[in-house]
């Protein structure tokens, strides 16, 4: 069975690697496409990639532009499927693979905790397109399918001990993500509340640290980012799903700070909804930029989790038969 998977870079591009051992996939049976990215060409750089063009939400012409791109890759008739976990990339190929006739299936971000995002409402109106949930809790109220959630791999380690005196905490690694939104707030909150002499790595992506006196980076190969993790006593972040993924795959609890919409930070508050989901798995620590303390840095330094084998997502591979129908009479010029 050959898969085409799909995802923005990003948290998008991560829950969709970390899935793809659930899948059913192998390296020689899946292609990538995403666009291009210091992020995307490290963690795919030992697969098979398409890169395309960068697409915003609401944009139509890098939205067209993609649908061509969709057309040229899948034109080939190889494909079985296509999965995604969005968010805007997957408009464009479910439309052009449920044309052909291809399976599709949709994975809605872990973070959206309380319903899906607005890719995920315009697929509801796409024939054919299969729809799973990583939150059971809204699922079956909006017929999507529950297929367990991509945080299903980590639990809290047996192992965690009694807070760190923050004077223990000698390297720390903070990053908030590839977002395109400033969070100048939470490294202003950060430098307020770390030991002095604190070995820090900075990723700060698109936020201005400009007069603050730190050395930052706008963005890390993801594997110089993982092994900076592994070796670090703690990890603060944003609260998106890539950088989470990224924190508790190096067995790490991370202190996430959540962006708010109020202070222009995002375009919503759900990065507030992540935090409290992965605090009530018992796999995070989180509060307000503004509410960072010594206690909570003590706390959370003081956590780690432990993996464990997920099971597998189980994607119904046949398309809806009515939708079966139309397609094949498409191909044959029936009116």
């Amino acid at each position: 069975m050959r898969t085409l998977l799909v995802a923005n870079p990003g948290g998008h591009l991560e829950e969709l690697w970390s899935l793809q051992s659930r899948l059913n996939t192998s390296r020689d049976t899946r292609t990538w496409v995403t666009w291009d990215s210091p992020h995307s060409r490290a963690l795919l750089k030992d697969e098979d990639c398409h890169f395309v063009d960068r697409a915003r939400p609401r944009d139509v012409l890098a939205a067209l532009r993609n649908a061509r791109s969709a057309q040229r890759i899948m034109g080939g008739g190889r494909w079985s499927r296509v999965i995604s976990t969005g968010s805007v990339m997957a408009v464009p190929f479910f439309v052009v693979a449920r044309a052909n006739g291809i399976a599709c299936h949709y994975i809605e971000s872990a973070a959206r905790v309380a319903g899906p995002s607005l890719t995920g409402r315009v697929l509801e109106w796409v024939p054919g397109v299969h729809r799973y949930a990583q939150h059971k809790s809204w699922a079956d109220r909006r017929t999507w399918s529950y297929a367990g959630s991509v945080f299903d791999a980590f639990i809290p380690s047996p192992s965690n001990t009694p807070a760190r005196s923050p004077q223990a905490v000698e390297r720390v690694v903070v990053t908030l993500g590839s977002n395109s939104f400033d969070f100048r707030r939470l490294v202003e909150g950060i430098l307020d509340v770390l030991p002095p002499g604190a070995d820090v790595l900075w990723q700060t992506g698109a936020t201005d640290v400009t007069g603050l006196g730190i050395q930052s980076c706008e963005a890390l190969p993801a594997d110089d980012l993982a092994a900076a993790m592994r070796k670090a006593d703690l990890v603060i972040a944003h609260a998106g799903v890539g950088s989470a993924l990224t924190a508790l795959r190096s067995g790490h609890a991370p202190l996430l700070v959540p962006r708010r919409r109020h202070r222009g930070e995002h375009v919503d508050d759900h990065q507030v909804e992540i935090a409290r989901h992965l605090v009530s798995r018992g796999i995070a620590v989180a509060c307000d930029a503004d509410m960072l303390n010594a206690d909570i840095i003590a706390v959370a330094a003081s956590m780690s989790v432990h993996p464990m084998i997920a099971p597998m997502v189980l994607l119904n591979d046949e398309p809806p038969r009515a939708v079966t129908h139309l397609v094949r009479r498409a191909h044959h010029g029936s009116p």
